[in-house]
């Protein structure tokens, strides 16, 4: 216990929890849950809004996006983890816009822009997540500051 608290100990940790650590990284990790659906429910009613020709390039800037904030956000907490819970968040809002309810209304459609939003936004999540740290020291953030010990 000793050397993996001078290794510099994950405050986002499930063995103690009645660490102050674990409401910020609970808090973090809520967040960008949060801006994943926040980002699918945007880029879902703006995806097709402008196109230049056939390029739907409303959709290719929310795939640009959706790679950019899952990526920032896997590497900035140093581990996948941060990636997938935004991803998760998108995709939980995305993939219900793209059903077709009894009624007929319908937010992303059968159009090219719906399809590179869709599948262009799972390619770029997956993307983002597997170009993320697999480090195991956790993030700058919720990293807790250990003393180290008079010598």
């Amino acid at each position: 216990m000793e050397d993996r608290e001078q290794a510099g100990a994950v405050l986002f940790d499930t063995e103690e929890p009645g660490r102050p650590g674990s409401a910020l990284g609970g808090a973090v990790y809520g967040m960008l849950f949060v801006l994943g659906l926040v980002m699918g429910v945007v880029g879902g009613f703006t995806q097709a809004a402008w196109h230049v020709g056939a390029v739907p390039v409303a959709a290719v800037g929310w795939l640009l996006a959706l790679f950019g904030v899952c990526l920032g956000a896997g590497r900035m907490l140093r581990t996948r983890v941060g990636a997938a819970v935004t991803a998760a968040g998108w995709l939980l809002v995305s993939m219900p816009f793209s059903v077709q309810l009894s009624s007929g209304d319908l937010v992303i459609s059968n159009s090219p822009a719906g399809y590179v939003y869709l599948y262009g936004g799972v390619l770029a999540a997956a993307a983002a997540f597997l170009l993320s740290p697999t480090s195991s020291r956790g993030s700058w953030l919720l990293r807790g500051h250990v003393p180290r010990k008079p010598t």
